[in-house]
């Protein structure tokens, strides 16, 4: 359960920073609130992850998660360009995170 919820957790990362970005300095509403919600959700589901996972993976896996996710997001929508190059690096993120999940 607890790997399920990090990878949930990871998601809501991506989402959270998505919104931070959009939120404008808080100044627009909608986005500040999907921030709260999602960061106080992605943070809760970190921390029951990080009672059975150890702390370094359970972090790492997150980031990378909500890192690779961003990112692609961010390409697929427009705001940031895309490249092999960039594609192949977060590709190796995701291949890093599967990783750490299989020596576990």
């Amino acid at each position: 359960m607890a790997w399920i919820v990090l990878v949930l957790s990871g998601v809501l990362e991506a989402v959270w920073a998505t919104a931070l970005g959009k939120s404008a300095g808080f100044t627009r509403l909608a986005p500040s609130i999907v921030f709260l919600v999602a960061l106080t959700l992605s943070m809760a589901g970190l921390a029951y992850a990080m009672r059975t996972l150890p702390i370094g993976t359970s972090y790492a896996i997150w980031v990378g998660i909500g890192a690779a996710l961003t990112v692609g997001y961010a390409m697929v929508s427009g705001t940031e360009t895309a490249s092999v190059v960039k594609i192949l690096l977060i590709a190796g993120i995701v291949v890093c995170v599967v990783g750490l999940k299989v020596l576990h």
